[in-house]
């Protein structure tokens, strides 16, 4: 991402310098008037604040650390965008239009800069926010996920056909549980992850006896787990 970022500053860069080559190789007077005047020192700090500020929001999305983070973030690209645009058409009337009062274009600018950083404080606020939610629910979901691809494992791993039948049944049963975890599910899922490796053993040895048992066993637990999910909602 920092590859693709370096490839956004350089179009970011060959904008800006269109934009100035355009300010200044315009003539310099319009309608008899010069056009360096307050207002047009107005329009033309505040256009390229909003460039500077889109840079910094872009500069802000690309380096997440993955793909799903850099999602969260492109409303910071595109609320910037927006604003750089809608900050070279007001920006750009004070700076073309002969006579435009100096005052009148710094509130114009100042109304859009204004909006446009809070639009992205924002959208950077509840990017942080799903962000950190989806961390929680991950790091929630992560005992029956691991529970179900080791199950998958288990099945690959016993010999007899008995076997594989009997770990299909734990791997059904984790492959339906509720994946939310809680911190008040710690000791019967501890329990059953103790079971899972008695369930391994079994399988290792090809005890069939103990495997039908260390099964039903599970069975049962992830079932408690199951109505304790429940009544955690």
């Amino acid at each position: 991402m920092k590859k693709t970022f370096k490839f956004y500053v350089i179009a970011w860069a060959i904008c800006l310098v269109i934009f100035n080559v355009i300010a200044f190789v315009t003539p310099n007077e319009i309608a008899g008037i010069s056009k360096f005047d307050g207002a047009f020192w107005a329009g033309y700090i505040f256009i390229t604040l909003a460039f500077i500020g889109q840079l910094a929001c872009a500069y802000i999305a690309f380096k997440s650390e993955n793909l799903k983070k850099l999602f969260y973030n492109i409303p910071l690209i595109s609320i910037s965008y927006i604003g750089l645009a809608v900050m070279l058409v007001v920006g750009g009337i004070a700076m073309t239009t002969p006579g435009f009062p100096s005052w009148l274009g710094i509130i114009l600018c100042l109304l859009v800069l204004g909006f446009s950083a809070v639009s992205v404080i924002k959208a950077s606020a509840s990017a942080d926010i799903i962000s950190k939610t989806d961390e929680k629910v991950d790091t929630k979901t992560a005992f029956i996920r691991e529970m179900t691809v080791d199950a998958q494992n288990l099945i690959n791993r016993a010999n007899a056909p008995m076997l594989k039948e009997q770990c299909k049944k734990v791997y059904e049963a984790l492959r339906y549980s509720d994946p939310i975890s809680h911190d008040s599910l710690s000791d019967i899922e501890h329990m059953i992850k103790e079971e899972f490796d008695t369930l391994t053993d079994a399988i290792i040895t090809d005890d069939l006896d103990a495997t039908e048992s260390s099964v039903k066993e599970l069975k049962i637990l992830i079932s408690e787990r199951n109505n304790k999910c429940k009544l955690l909602k």
